[in-house]
């Protein structure tokens, strides 16, 4: 029995989120289709997470247990020939027998991306949120910074979840411009239900003058406060998942998440 480790990457437009449900195509459906196809059964894969309807992900792993000999690269080739243009695999290994994709991460980073621009963008749409009104990222990216740290997020989420305890830490957080786009960037050991989605939402607060530097650290400290709304979930990404404690030697440049 081998245990193959597969990095994937997706467009969730127009699935209703990773894990398998009844009640419409799900990236994960989609995966196990194409893995009867080549293995050929329908093996059960386990993800590194869960993403909800119309999140994306540049970085997702899922691991599978077979007995089939396939080669690993010939397994890549075979799958993306089979799966839609909107999920792509990236890369396959075999891994330990007691790896697994989801209790091994060490930390996961999201971003959420935002067209910052009067006029909507045809080409982002269920790709990007779409926020008309001016933003000043040096200011959202300030209070951003003050989700850093071990912290009890409870208010940070909403109701629907299966989390275990809402304390997190983060390592990262930050808002930086590019062009008309607007990209909240976080990393952490882990994330409550729409955690990511109301921090985005909070610091928007900040176009309206209903957040300034010192108002995260206040409702972290208390646990009450003003938080924003849920933010879409086209303009959320799952960026990058590490099987590696935080910091990694290399963040920014090569490819050191796989697991050691």
């Amino acid at each position: 029995m081998r245990r193959l480790l597969f990095e994937i990457s997706y467009a969730g437009t127009r699935y209703h989120g990773y894990q398998v449900q009844q009640n419409g195509i799900t990236v994960a459906e989609a995966v196990q289709d194409a893995v009867e196809r080549v293995f050929p059964r329908r093996e059960a894969i386990t993800g590194c997470s869960r993403t909800d309807a119309g999140v994306h992900a540049r970085q997702f792993t899922f691991h599978m247990d077979t007995e089939a000999a396939i080669p690993e690269k010939a397994a890549v080739i075979a799958l993306n020939n089979l799966l839609p243009d909107d999920i792509s695999v990236k890369s396959c290994r075999e891994v330990a027998p007691d790896f697994h994709a989801r209790y091994n991460v060490c930390w996961k980073r999201y971003c959420y991306e935002i067209w910052n621009h009067p006029v909507k963008n045809p080409f982002l749409q269920g790709l990007a949120m779409h926020h008309k009104a001016p933003l000043d990222a040096a200011l959202m990216d300030r209070c951003a910074r003050e989700f850093v740290g071990t912290h009890d997020f409870a208010l940070f989420r909403t109701t629907g979840g299966k989390d275990v305890g809402t304390v997190r830490t983060i390592y990262e957080a930050k808002v930086e411009r590019q062009g008309e786009k607007v990209i909240f960037s976080v990393c952490g050991d882990g994330f409550l239900y729409h955690m990511v989605r109301l921090m985005t939402g909070t610091l928007l607060l900040t176009a309206l003058g209903r957040l300034a530097p010192g108002d995260i650290t206040a409702m972290l400290e208390t646990g009450t406060g003003e938080r924003g709304i849920t933010a879409p979930a086209a303009g959320l990404y799952l960026d990058r998942v590490s099987y590696q404690p935080w910091p990694e030697i290399s963040l920014t440049g090569g490819d050191n998440h796989g697991p050691g």
